[in-house]
């Protein structure tokens, strides 16, 4: 695989439009595995209000996209305060989401955009990049694993209407 670099840049209102839709029609497919589709849809819409109440232009948000050195537009990223700390003590970002356009898949760009977000957290002094990832995306956990971040903490969910009670304690 190549190693590829990328320049970051400010998302216009139309990529934004086009990656909030994408963010909210991926993150209610998750989870919709989890609850009813229209309240899985109401929560991604709830969850963009809340981080993103200026939309592109909250403050403390980047919301980029990747160019390749053709300057073609290879994926976009959203990174921003870590909602796990008070604003304003933050040493740490967050990587709300991250995607790279299915032409470009599988071609090294998803490590590049990851390391150009490391870069700009970096550059605004920040020490570490947190992010979350759905565990069923293989494809994700690899590149992460791959770019040297490690599990800090692990949710597990069981889906009690797929597959009915276990009849076991815990214990086991």
């Amino acid at each position: 695989m190549d190693t590829q670099k990328v320049t970051l840049r400010k998302m216009t209102p139309a990529e934004y439009e086009a990656a909030t839709e994408h963010r909210e029609g991926e993150t209610a497919r998750a989870l919709g595995k989890f609850m009813p589709e229209e309240l899985a849809a109401e929560r991604a819409r709830q969850g963009t209000a809340q981080f993103l109440p200026d939309g592109l232009d909250t403050p403390g948000h980047h919301l980029v996209v990747a160019e390749n050195s053709s300057g073609e537009v290879v994926g976009n990223a959203w990174i921003g305060p870590d909602p796990r700390q008070a604003a304003g003590t933050a040493d740490s970002a967050w990587l709300y989401d991250i995607n790279v356009f299915p032409p470009y898949r599988r071609h090294g760009y998803g490590s590049a955009l990851l390391a150009a977000a490391e870069n700009l957290v970096a550059a605004e002094g920040r020490t570490s990049l947190n992010l979350n990832v759905v565990g069923d995306n293989t494809g994700a956990i690899a590149l992460y694993r791959s770019s040297g971040y490690e599990v800090a903490t692990m949710y597990l969910s069981k889906n009690l209407r797929a597959s009915g009670p276990s009849g076991g304690s815990g214990d086991d």
